[in-house]
């Protein structure tokens, strides 16, 4: 009997879609669904990011406003905003300023994270989270605390005053603004430089002490010269942060007729009877062009950055360094800072909330009264504004991270070509002030058809509000994405999933905990929002902030602490609930 010569074996191919359980997916315009979500979310991107940068640099070139017919190039808006406006002077002091503001945030921030990170201190642990909640109020809310102690006629001041009959300080000049300013931001630059000493090696320290060298030697030769990066890139950020600032410009400054940038873009359009946009927009474009610059310069200080790693691989910690009797003077330094900087402001606006006047003269509890949260919830618009900053910041926290996660995806975890320029994209808000981005809508609604529609809605504040927020979501969810295996993309890919389907059934999931601390940045960050609702809020679609400065310049200091109150309550219970749900998920995975 012949023997049969077996088949050859078919040559391998290419699964198609459909083929052993591969799932056959709709394509769009010809293109898969990986393609199609790719594209649509850098378009998106892109779009958002370039609707309130485009109107401003175009309206800055032209004679008429961008909605009026006719018109033409020109380059007298510049011409006309540095002749006639005096806004050579505006520069010097914003300049000035911001100037001032670094240097105190640092001079006070530096040496709390020392010596709260590398000596022993006592209570450490008890003030480094003390520092901390600082970030979760509005500067606004800080600064009206300031004045109510330390104004003309604030708490201590009037004490002070009745006292020794002279006040060693004026908030009211530059350097005074400078310093409530600072206030505000020492959490931030604390925060860089304590994360920094956390995360670093002792071993020079160690080898410091082998040779003889003193604990106040090793901090002065050691520890400060590694904390060059942070304190540069806090230093940059505080600095301009301190250029768009508005809250302390319009709450201190204007009193003074001190003028920055900020409370210029506000003369200018806000409080101008015929504003002139084309000046408007030619300070706006300086003002964005100097941000930019200003992160430009940042970046390329801090490529050198690596040279200030003390040593790689496995860090082995040392004891904290005993700086004797000093460590008392550094107590007391941390301790006046924390008492009169931080917790008395917040103490005096909360009893002013609470009392029909604050005064030294009279005993508090004998003006205790609810006539200030009367008055915010017997008149709507009032109230009304503490139901926007809510729904604002929930759907906006919401929505910016979930589109977030898909930025970050795309960007991270996807063969897209402009990868790179979507990661650009997606980071380049943080480099557009609140205000420029509130005068930058505004156009953009004006000029787009329909756009009259959205502006003064609650719509277009979450948009305003969570462009600018979308950096703060990117950053909190890129490292986690980062520590993902890309083994997990790997084997659904192998089990016929295709992108979309890999990221939402597995990546997304996995992110939760990034997406729950992304929410809770973005939400506190929406709450504190008003910059850009200057420029954009409605009648109806007035939020806090805005509310409290409408307040504020009525004299209605009682209300304007009730609803600075309201807003810290807020805040404090979300955070709270957040945090509970982060640590029982925390948890539950350890489980």
């Amino acid at each position: 009997m012949a023997t049969q010569t077996p088949p050859a074996p078919a040559e391998p191919r290419t699964l198609r879609a459909g083929e052993l359980g591969t799932p056959q997916y709709r394509r769009l315009f010809g293109a898969g669904r990986e393609v199609t979500i790719h594209w649509m979310t850098f378009l998106v991107t892109v779009v958002l990011v370039l609707a309130p940068v485009v109107p401003i640099l175009y309206q800055s070139v032209r004679n008429q406003p961008l909605y009026a017919a006719g018109g033409a190039f020109t380059l007298s808006n510049y011409v006309h905003l540095f002749t006639e406006a005096e806004f050579g002077t505006i520069i010097l002091n914003t300049l000035y300023f911001a100037l001032l503001t670094t240097v105190f945030a640092l001079a006070i921030a530096v040496p709390m994270a020392i010596l709260l990170q590398r000596t022993r201190f006592p209570a450490a642990r008890l003030f480094g989270q003390v520092l901390r909640w600082p970030i979760y109020i509005s500067p606004l809310v800080l600064a009206f605390g300031w004045i109510l102690v330390y104004g003309p006629a604030g708490f201590l001041t009037t004490a002070l005053r009745e006292g020794l009959g002279w006040v060693p300080w004026d908030l009211y000049t530059l350097p005074g603004m400078a310093f409530v300013e600072a206030v505000a931001q020492i959490p931030v630059a604390y925060l860089f430089c304590a994360n920094a000493l956390a995360a670093s090696d002792t071993s020079l320290e160690n080898a410091a002490r082998t040779v003889g060298a003193g604990p106040i030697r090793i901090l002065r030769s050691i520890v400060v010269p590694m904390l060059r990066p942070p304190m540069l890139y806090a230093g940059l950020l505080i600095f301009g942060t301190a250029v768009e600032t508005l809250s302390i410009p319009l709450i201190l400054g204007e009193p003074a007729e001190i003028t920055l940038f900020s409370s210029f873009l506000y003369e200018q359009g806000i409080d101008s009877v015929s504003p002139d946009y084309g000046l408007l927009g030619a300070a706006s474009t300086l003002i964005l062009v100097s941000t930019i610059g200003l992160v430009v310069f940042q970046s390329r200080l801090l490529r050198h950055a690596q040279r200030f790693v003390s040593v790689r691989g496995k860090a082995t910690r040392s004891n904290l360094l005993d700086i004797g009797g000093w460590k008392w003077l550094g107590f007391a330094f941390v301790g006046v800072y924390v008492v009169f900087g931080a917790l008395l402001p917040m103490i005096a606006l909360v009893l002013r909330a609470f009392t029909s006047l604050l005064t030294p003269l009279v005993n508090p509890l004998d003006l205790l009264t609810l006539d200030n949260f009367r008055l915010i919830f017997s008149y709507a618009p009032y109230t009304e504004s503490i139901t926007n900053s809510i729904t604002v910041a929930l759907i906006g926290s919401v929505a910016v991270t979930l589109f977030g996660t898909v930025v970050v995806l795309v960007a991270r975890r996807s063969n897209f070509r402009p990868a790179r320029l979507l990661e650009t994209a997606a980071q380049s808000p943080h480099a557009v002030p609140g205000l420029i981005i509130g005068i930058g809508f505004f156009w953009a609604f004006a000029w787009m058809p329909g756009g009259d529609a959205v502006r003064g809605t609650l719509f277009a504040l979450v948009i305003a509000f969570g462009v600018r927020a979308l950096p703060s979501a990117y950053g909190a969810i890129s490292p986690a994405t980062m520590q993902l295996g890309a083994e997990l993309d790997n084997a659904a890919r192998v089990a016929g999933a295709d992108w979309w389907r890999t990221v939402s059934r597995i990546l997304a999931r996995l992110l939760v905990p990034a997406m729950l601390a992304s929410f809770l940045l973005i939400w506190t960050q929406m709450i504190r929002e008003y910059a850009p609702a200057m420029f954009l809020a409605g009648a109806e679609s007035q939020v806090i902030g805005t509310t409290a400065i409408d307040l504020w310049t009525q004299g209605e200091t009682g209300s304007v602490a009730a609803l600075a109150t309201l807003q810290i309550t807020v805040t404090a219970v979300v955070a709270g609930l957040a945090g509970l749900l982060l640590q029982g998920r925390k948890e539950k995975n350890n489980a």
